[in-house]
């Protein structure tokens, strides 16, 4: 009896102490994290580099090691979603900056649509960013 008795004293003690150092280590939510262009427009041709950075929002400060799973780049806020390039990722800079190398064939406004997790946080950041080419 005497072992059982102790078993539940440390079970509770383990879930007390787990608790009370929660808030402690609270995270923002995924709404708190969004992609931002450096730069809005790019010459229009072959192998362009767009520069994105991901921000925490709330801290103003830059996100490191994010994982981006998903990239498309179309021509959809000129109503040519069919329109479609590949996007290739390139090695940042700096910590928190994302480079891409895409066509962009033709002037006109293009839509970056970006998926990524970022450390520590449950659910997906996604963001549409409309890049401007020029001729």
């Amino acid at each position: 009896m005497k072992t059982a008795t102790r078993a539940r004293a440390v079970a509770a003690a383990l879930i007390g102490l787990s608790l009370a150092g929660a808030p402690k280590m609270a995270f923002a939510a995924i709404k708190d994290y969004e992609f931002q262009l450096v730069d809005p427009s790019v010459q229009a041709g072959a192998d362009k580099v767009v520069t994105v950075r991901l921000m925490n929002k709330k801290t103003g400060k830059q996100v490191p090691d994010a994982v981006i799973f998903a990239t498309r780049l179309d021509m959809a806020p000129d109503g040519m979603q069919e329109m479609v390039t590949k996007v290739t990722a390139m090695p940042g800079t700096e910590p928190g900056t994302y480079k891409f190398k895409a066509n962009f064939s033709m002037a006109g406004r293009w839509q970056l649509s970006l998926g990524a997790k970022v450390q520590g946080e449950a659910g997906t950041v996604e963001n549409k960013l409309v890049i401007t080419a020029q001729k």
